[in-house]
């Protein structure tokens, strides 16, 4: 296991506790559809075998969640007992958190920057207390009109120097703004980003709907500096080409694409991941949503060395990779 572990891709939204959901839940007065702890944190689960989709998974995190994490102080508390679980649990030292604020702020009920201060609130007594690295990737929404999202890439200008990192462009694939005539839109919000000095990631080729030419279409437009998972680009040798000569690197979550079917099995991962490996492509190892999907950082490298998906010295190599390719300073 490598003594310095890093954590790019983590949604806010999968990686809260169910004991703390929970207890966020019953402070705010929040009517659960269930009686007791035990059916809500089966509830707020979306482990391999109970999902069959990314878009059964991200049901899950959508509907409650995140409506669960909906005021300024749920948000705080939320970043703050991620940041510290992951150091505790896996001793991950640099992480990036990435949510989108519009869906914590119940549809405009509750004001944007008191979420977006409270989330940076969490970040830094987290940071304070671990000694942690950690930023904030702000989460456009595929099915949000492009002014709502254009609204994000603003607030995540206003607050670069505040601890915010980052744009990434998420949910669910069948809105598949790569392939369609809003890409344009897209590449002046992700040039406005660059020039406003943030960095970007952007999901795509999780799926079929994308595929590998999803993901060519987003290097080729958006210049991201890394994509979340892309796991599509491994079936075309010139999108895998493309990927090495840019110098993009794929956020990898082993967990979550076996849960969500982008893989059918660990085999299937281990040969699109060592078609990456001998391709030149650089990938990261990520948990996406650790407590949606009943996993940490040192669970995810046991199942990839316990499954021979990758060699020790490849695992390593992918923690290099990830500090190299990290957003944080």
């Amino acid at each position: 296991m490598p003594s310095e572990l890093t954590d790019l891709h983590i949604h806010v939204g999968g990686a809260v506790a169910p004991h703390v959901l929970w207890s966020i839940a019953h402070d705010q007065g929040l009517k659960l559809p269930v009686q007791n702890y035990w059916e809500f944190k089966e509830l707020v689960s979306a482990r391999p075998g109970k999902v069959k989709s990314l878009d059964e998974y991200l049901a899950v995190m959508h509907q409650w969640t995140e409506r669960i994490q909906s005021s300024p102080q749920a948000m705080e508390r939320a970043v703050y007992e991620i940041i510290g679980k992951e150091y505790r649990s896996s001793r991950v030292d640099l992480i990036e958190l990435r949510f989108n604020p519009m869906k914590r702020n119940e549809g405009g009920e509750r004001d944007l920057d008191h979420i977006i201060h409270a989330a940076l609130r969490g970040l830094d007594r987290a940071v304070l207390e671990y000694g942690v690295k950690a930023g904030l990737i702000f989460c456009l929404a595929r099915e949000f009109e492009p002014r709502l999202n254009e609204i994000l890439v603003e607030k995540a200008i206003r607050y670069r120097r505040r601890g915010v990192v980052g744009i990434d462009l998420a949910g669910p694939e069948r809105h598949a703004i790569e392939l369609g005539a809003d890409l344009d839109l897209y590449r002046e919000l992700f040039r406005r980003a660059r020039a406003g000095g943030l960095k970007s990631t952007v999901h795509t080729g999780e799926t079929a709907r994308t595929g590998s030419e999803g993901v060519r279409a987003v290097v080729e437009a958006l210049e991201p500096d890394r994509i979340g998972h892309g796991l599509c680009a491994a079936q075309d040798e010139r999108v895998m080409d493309l990927l090495r000569e840019r110098g993009v690197v794929l956020e990898i979550c082993p967990s979550s694409n076996l849960a969500t079917r982008a893989v059918e099995s660990v085999e299937e991962l281990g040969q699109v991941l060592q078609r990456f490996w001998s391709r030149g492509v650089r990938f990261t190892i990520n948990t996406d949503g650790p407590y949606l999907l009943d996993t940490d950082m040192r669970r995810e490298v046991a199942l990839l060395e316990r499954h021979l998906v990758l060699a020790h010295e490849q695992v390593e190599q992918t923690f290099r990779w990830a500090r190299e390719a990290a957003f944080v300073d």
